[in-house]
């Protein structure tokens, strides 16, 4: 490997190396893309964080250090905000944040490390029928100024405006920021 390479390049070319390789490609091959490595920039990444079961101050918290260890620099995180559950039943209110993170990984292979973080802190599978209670949910709100449209992967993240408990902790931490989609400030929709 390429030893003029930082840190975070090498963890975003091994990311890609791990998850590209369930189709067979080689590491020899895939060191041939090294290039791309070098020359890519950092992103800003905007992520909601929740949790409504155990010590939910202490599993935010967590999610902020393994974020930081697995997909970049956390420049900024907001207020911790406590919200009643959304589109389920539950007698287990929720905290929530948003977190600012500067990373050189895709958005793919950002959403894969955030699965992961998930299941590492006692997350279960997402369900696709619904909601649940959980230890924690990591959701890219927004990256750059990125519009993904893929059935595993919504960006900007189609309910931030209809989630207070995503909108008020976004808007604290980044008040002037625009929305990629109606290039309207957050804080006017």
């Amino acid at each position: 490997m390429n030893e003029s390479l930082t840190k975070g390049q090498k963890n975003a070319f091994f990311a890609h190396f791990s998850m590209l390789n369930t189709r067979g490609l080689t590491l020899d091959a895939f060191k041939n893309l090294l290039p791309l490595y070098k020359n890519r920039t950092m992103s800003l990444v905007y992520l909601g964080l929740g949790t409504n079961l155990g010590d939910k101050p202490l599993n935010l918290n967590n999610a902020v250090k393994a974020l930081s260890v697995e997909a970049g620099s956390v420049l900024s995180v907001s207020s911790f905000y406590a919200s009643i559950p959304w589109g389920f039943e539950s007698e287990n209110e929720f905290l929530n944040a948003v977190v600012l993170v500067e990373t050189n990984l895709t958005p793919f292979v950002l959403l894969a490390k955030t699965q992961e973080i998930e299941r590492e802190m006692g997350r279960n599978a997402k369900t696709i029928s619904g909601y649940e209670d959980r230890t924690i949910d990591i959701d890219i709100l927004l990256y750059d100024k990125l519009i993904v449209d893929q059935p595993t992967l919504k960006i900007p993240h189609p309910f931030i405006v209809k989630r207070d408990f995503v909108r008020i902790p976004l808007l604290e931490i980044a008040p002037e920021l625009v929305d990629p989609v109606s290039n309207k400030k957050f804080r006017m929709l």
